[in-house]
């Protein structure tokens, strides 16, 4: 079974992880079935959030209950020293871990949030601290921002970087993924299915394990889909004509469409936060229709309702994506959501 080392990190684990996601959306039980199952077959790194809901609990209790082992990681959206010290204590408590391998600054956004982490009072100091104290093993970061990741590599403040990689977001492939290995920079790859828009796991999943090098994580959250995707991983990877002409077929049917969240958009003259106003159906998928009635998207739906198609956002999309036109779908979208809810 193919391993990996995460870098400077010394931590070696299998090259294909659990990914924490849609656990939320299902019931405790089969939540935790899913998760021992992994477990069971032989998965030994499991990532997860303090903002995916009910994810890190359950992942607590299946760790309970078997006695495999398993690289734990996990993340918090808390910029400060403090905050970020607290959700720590909480996600030990979640997990039920006295522990957790990897402890990581979720979805940094911008140089701003960037410097707010590493500020003398950020995230960064919190983490040092508790890594001090020997409650978390190594730091990590992750973001949407291939620029943004570039500098995090550049200046070498964290031991790990999560990044999106699929065909249909390969630019890290290029950009980012190559200096960080040569500095020896623990390599996540998240959305190897770009957060559910591509429906072909096979071929998403051969066509980035065969980029070496990288930990690729995967959610799911029933023993089939897992099982569909663990054949992958162990099987013969090469992409076949049918899958390669998929390949073809999607990246044409997404071209023009797809939000690559680059944030290069932004800002928004009515404070829209254009990545998740674009990508609410992935995210839907991922998530649980739940996901709608969270203050933080609530207020986003808010926000996107005002738009008023000015179109400097366009002008900034190196992709041209025609934002305001995608924005009024999903609003649309939305709204039918909620009535069936």
């Amino acid at each position: 079974m193919e391993k990996i080392v995460l870098g400077k990190t010394g931590i070696e684990a299998v090259r294909f992880g659990f990914g924490g996601i849609p656990i939320q959306r299902v019931s405790e039980k089969q939540a935790v079935e899913v998760v021992r199952h992994a477990l069971e077959k032989g998965m030994d790194f499991i990532d997860t959030s303090r903002m995916y809901t009910t994810s890190e609990s359950r992942i607590g209790k299946a760790l309970r209950e078997t006695d495999k082992k398993a690289v734990v990681a996990t993340k918090s959206f808390n910029r400060s020293a403090d905050g970020i010290r607290r959700d720590v204590e909480i996600s030990l408590r979640e997990l039920q871990l006295d522990y957790i391998d990897i402890y990581q600054c979720h979805a940094v956004a911008n140089v701003e949030e960037y410097r707010r982490v590493t500020a003398p009072d950020g995230a960064l100091t919190g983490l040092l601290k508790a890594k001090e104290q020997g409650i978390i093993g190594h730091i990590g970061i992750t973001s949407h921002s291939l620029d943004l990741l570039e500098k995090v590599v550049d200046e070498g403040l964290f031991e790990t970087i999560m990044v999106c990689y699929s065909f249909l977001e390969p630019a890290a492939g290029e950009k980012v993924i190559p200096e960080a290995g040569r500095k020896q920079v623990g390599i996540l790859a998240m959305k190897p299915l770009s957060g559910g828009v591509i429906t072909s796991p096979e071929a998403a999943l051969k066509w980035v394990f065969s980029r070496p090098g990288i930990l690729v994580l995967a959610g799911v959250e029933e023993k089939a889909y897992f099982d569909r995707n663990w054949d992958v991983f162990l099987g013969d990877r090469r992409l076949d004509d049918g899958e390669e002409r998929l390949i073809r077929e999607i990246k044409k049917e997404f071209a023009g469409r797809f939000c690559r969240r680059c944030d290069y958009c932004l800002p928004c003259t009515a404070g829209i936060y254009i990545q998740f106003a674009l990508g609410v159906r992935s995210m839907v998928r991922r998530m649980g229709d739940q996901v709608l009635e969270q203050p933080m998207f609530k207020d986003i739906w808010e926000k996107a309702a005002q738009c008023t198609e000015c179109g400097e956002c366009m002008e900034r999309c190196p992709y041209d994506l025609p934002i305001p036109d995608l924005i009024r779908e999903n609003l649309e979208w939305v709204k039918s959501l909620r009535k069936r809810i």
